[in-house]
């Protein structure tokens, strides 16, 4: 037998998301919805007419349908009730930032330096924080610790990047 291709491959991305945000993200529409509601809140009507001036041409019960799912895995929340003449009208919003954009292919060429230089930095950071977050014996427990650190991480990113020019 002889091999045709073989290729190495680097891990250079670690995905931190459960499999319930990721299922709620995966139909297009839902996805624009969590970018759309990102630092506004929005009723169903208006979240459809949103939709639509960016290609989504959805009835407002499949609207309402997405939000259920979308507020079932806990990417979007009601945030006001408002009752008008007997009508209850519901906004939603969320507290995650969906950045939806296509790696591109000249990305590690492009930045490898500033990855490299990066890298070394977070390195001391995390050296700091693994013990923090306790070392537990087994492959789970270290893929979690893996996990509680990227979480962590990711939170004081965005602490630091929704916080930028607002001091």
């Amino acid at each position: 037998m002889s091999t045709l291709l073989e290729k190495p491959i680097k891990v250079n991305r670690i995905v931190t998301t459960s499999i319930e945000h990721a299922r709620a993200i995966e139909d297009p529409a839902r996805a624009k919805i969590v970018e759309i509601l990102y630092h506004q809140a929005l009723s169903a009507d208006q979240i459809t007419t949103m939709l639509k001036k960016f290609g989504f041409k959805k009835a407002l019960t499949t609207v309402r349908h997405h939000l259920e799912i979308l507020k079932e895995s806990g990417l979007i929340e009601i945030v006001k009730i408002e009752e008008s003449r007997g009508a209850i009208t519901k906004f939603y919003s969320t507290s995650t930032k969906l950045l939806d954009f296509q790696t591109p292919e000249d990305f590690e060429l492009k930045y490898s330096k500033l990855i490299d230089n990066t890298s070394t930095k977070i390195e001391k950071i995390l050296k700091g924080l693994t013990p923090k977050t306790g070392k537990s014996k087994g492959k789970k427990s270290e893929e979690y610790s893996q996990y509680l650190v990227m979480e962590i991480m990711n939170r004081a990113m965005t602490n630091v990047l929704e916080n930028t020019g607002k001091k």
